[in-house]
């Protein structure tokens, strides 16, 4: 084991000061990589994030005219019930009419 030494010399606190100066060095590049790492990671999550939402925003819409499309066809369905309901409760009622002006007439 070597012995503890007492005093520094110039030679020693020159050799420190390289090591330190080192150390931070390569602790700068990790930090730029992990940055750069960090940088590419998050656009690759916003660029997957912003397709993914793209292609929900064209299924809601192609499932929205879908529906649309659907409502439309009941509701012109529902409009032709209620016209041939109507126009035969005009005729119930002509008819009915006709024959209580029928009966109205022949008795008179």
């Amino acid at each position: 084991m070597e012995a503890v030494r007492d005093h520094w010399t110039d030679e020693r606190l020159d050799d420190l000061n390289h090591r330190v100066d080192e150390g931070f060095n390569r602790m700068e590049r990790e930090f730029q990589a992990l940055r750069l790492e960090m940088r590419t990671e998050f656009q690759a999550v916003r660029s997957e994030g912003r397709t993914e939402s793209q292609a929900m925003r064209g299924e809601m819409q192609a499932e929205s005219q879908a529906i649309r499309a659907d409502l439309g066809g009941q509701i012109a369905a529902l409009h032709r019930t209620v016209i041939q309901v109507a126009i035969g409760g005009m005729a119930t009622m002509i008819v009915g009419f006709g024959g209580v002006i029928a009966t109205v007439l022949t008795q008179a």
